[in-house]
């Protein structure tokens, strides 16, 4: 995309994948919608934008609340105009069986990425719609692609997530809006310090996978709003496993649940 200043609302981008696609597409002159809850680290991440050039609009919100994710869009039409690409990277969850999952886990994992995103993009869809451009990218999870045991409410927010793309895509057909689903495997971010008990549910399998940094994700992120494409796989092996899936899906849901977590007897 080129010619006047572009413009990418991006959800949690207060750490992670968000923050660093933030300040890449911020040193790239582009102005930065920065939404999330916490607005201390907003308001870190908006500082780095603004000394490379970039120009950064600070939204502290619950993108899982509609309401508020209203009045948000509103006041970035009047201040920005209509987004060039959204970025749904907002992502929350806990890998646990069923019955070790609260209502209020599931409700802060369906929350984020899967309402969040919604939201975001039903709040801004009629302008991207009425000006017939725009990228929206979903940054979800190799769970919608080949579930592990022990993660029942995770792998069911990437599947409605993934939902919402495929659903899209059929939807946005002709219209000049392309949606694109991004799938990363482990990123070095806050998510695992913030899940302890997560690292080690990760199926052996899934440890053959290299781990990227939330930078590389970025650098995915921003070619995919270049060069849209409606699925995304980094590493390469993700794109292989997902290969693997559709030639023998019976045989790769085996090898997750035999070296994926076992029940306590």
């Amino acid at each position: 995309m080129s010619g006047q200043q572009q413009v990418v609302v991006v959800t949690g981008a207060s750490s992670g994948i968000g923050a660093a696609t933030a300040r890449l597409l911020g040193a790239r002159g582009w102005t930065v919608v920065l939404v999330a809850r916490r607005a201390e680290r907003l308001a870190e991440v908006a500082v780095d934008i603004e000394a490379v050039g970039g120009r950064a609009l600070v939204e502290p919100l619950d993108a899982a609340d509609g309401t508020a994710v209203d009045a948000m869009a509103a006041r970035v039409l009047e201040k920005a105009g209509t987004p060039d690409a959204i970025v749904n990277s907002a992502g929350a969850g806990v890998w646990r069986w069923m019955e070790e999952t609260s209502h209020d886990d599931l409700a802060a994992m369906l929350g984020a990425p899967f309402l969040g995103a919604w939201n975001v993009t039903h709040a801004f869809m009629p302008a991207l719609l009425a000006r017939r451009r725009g990228v929206v990218v979903h940054v979800g999870s190799p769970a919608s692609v080949a579930p592990w045991p022990g993660a029942t409410g995770y792998t069911t927010s990437r599947w409605a997530l993934r939902g919402l793309h495929e659903a899209l895509r059929q939807d946005l057909s002709g219209t000049g809006v392309a949606s694109c689903h991004v799938l990363f495997g482990e990123v070095s971010s806050e998510y695992f310090d913030a899940n302890p008990d997560t690292h080690e549910h990760i199926p052996r399998v899934g440890r053959l996978i290299p781990t990227i940094t939330p930078e590389r994700a970025a650098r995915v992120i921003a070619r995919t709003i270049d060069r849209p494409r409606p699925q995304v796989f980094d590493p390469p092996m993700l794109a292989a496993m997902q290969a693997a899936n559709r030639l023998s899906p019976r045989l790769v849901a085996l090898v997750a649940r035999r070296t994926g977590r076992r029940r306590e007897p």
